[in-house]
């Protein structure tokens, strides 16, 4: 659903607010505090806008949740998707496979780690885990041939590519959403530094770093920009994400996170939880910029949040006005998919 926000003179740029809907990585927190409130605050402030963003749904955190009734606000949680259904939000499918075999245990998760990664997994588990969480969303749903039209990995793993790219074509899904580009993670050797050569979106089938002109799906990664890694210390992102880094991680595995900053460029993702209107803006003048130099290529740009990191709504209403004023488009993956795969812009260096 195309918002309000309709862009008249900067046609080729558009914006898709995506928020990765779940509680902390370890399983701590609250259904009510870190999903549903975040989640129905934002919504009501899209709706104002006449807007639309893309929650994608952890599937699997939720289904066990639900499964041995951890939470009560689970109920309110599958509530307010069917809500996000009706009233023409596009939900996303975002999987953090470490769930499925999970344990509770004296009212603690303890989750299967070796199964961290649904691109390491063999096929057929993998194509266990896609189909499951598919069937939960449509029963959730109440819609027997519901299918999610865009993907998103936990903590954004999406290599090995192939096998589970080829998992997720077969089932419909049209867009995956995991890359960001530079990015590097040591531990679970995530490397999108390849990605860099390429535009706003690309097609692939192998390797999601690689634009291939037939690939079986479309890439829309989250939008980054290149910046010096001292620029990352805000005292925002620090505070947004010390719970989720400080909680689950050992010594040793903290050091290893240390090694992924430990570079003169990092990538700074345009994610609207953890950065302020001052940095949210500068980001997008620099799109601005570009599109005055090349006007005739597409600028899909793809923002994230996180529900358990989402508090200052003051600075997502002023972000929406800042794209309102210049005359950007608020959109979804089904909004821009026809465009992108009909309009020049594969491999266009520009973010």
């Amino acid at each position: 659903m195309k918002s309000r926000l309709v862009s008249e003179t900067l046609i080729m740029i558009e914006c898709i607010f995506t928020i990765d809907y779940e509680i902390y990585g370890n399983g701590e927190g609250s259904l009510k505090e870190l999903v549903y409130e975040p989640a129905e605050k934002l919504k009501a402030i899209f709706e104002k806008w006449n807007a639309r963003f893309v929650p994608f749904i952890e599937v699997a955190e939720l289904e066990m949740i639900d499964s041995k009734a951890t939470d009560p606000a689970i109920d309110l949680v599958k509530h307010q998707i069917r809500d996000f259904y009706r009233e023409g939000f596009e939900l996303g499918l975002h999987l953090h496979p470490q769930w499925y075999k999970a344990k509770y245990e004296d009212e603690i998760w303890i989750l299967d780690y070796s199964e961290y990664n649904l691109c390491t997994l063999p096929r057929e588990r993998i194509v266990q885990i896609v189909d499951r969480s598919i069937e939960y969303l449509r029963e959730v749903l109440g819609v027997a041939d519901f299918m999610p039209f865009s993907f998103r990995a936990g903590n954004w793993l999406f290599q090995p590519t192939r096998t589970a790219a080829s998992v997720l074509a077969e089932r419909g899904i049209k867009v995956d959403s995991s890359v960001f580009k530079g990015g590097l993670q040591h531990q679970k050797k995530l490397d999108y530094r390849r990605a860099n050569r390429n535009g706003y979106y690309w097609r692939f089938t192998d390797d999601v770093n690689m634009s291939e002109p037939h690939g079986a799906l479309l890439e829309l990664p989250i939008y980054t920009q290149m910046v010096q890694t001292l620029k990352m210390l805000t005292g925002k992102r620090v505070s947004s994400q010390r719970k989720s880094f400080s909680t689950f991680q050992s010594n040793r595995q903290r050091l290893i996170r240390l090694l992924d900053f430990l570079r003169f460029w990092y990538p700074l993702k345009l994610d609207f939880c953890c950065m302020g209107i001052e940095e949210l803006t500068s980001m997008m003048d620099r799109v601005i910029k570009e599109d005055q130099k090349n006007p005739t290529s597409y600028k899909p740009v793809v923002a994230i949040g996180h529900t358990k990191e989402l508090y200052d709504f003051e600075t997502v209403e002023a972000f929406l006005s800042y794209l309102e004023r210049k005359g950007i488009a608020v959109s979804t993956f089904e909004d821009v998919y026809d465009r992108c795969v009909t309009v020049p812009g594969f491999n266009v260096q520009g973010s």
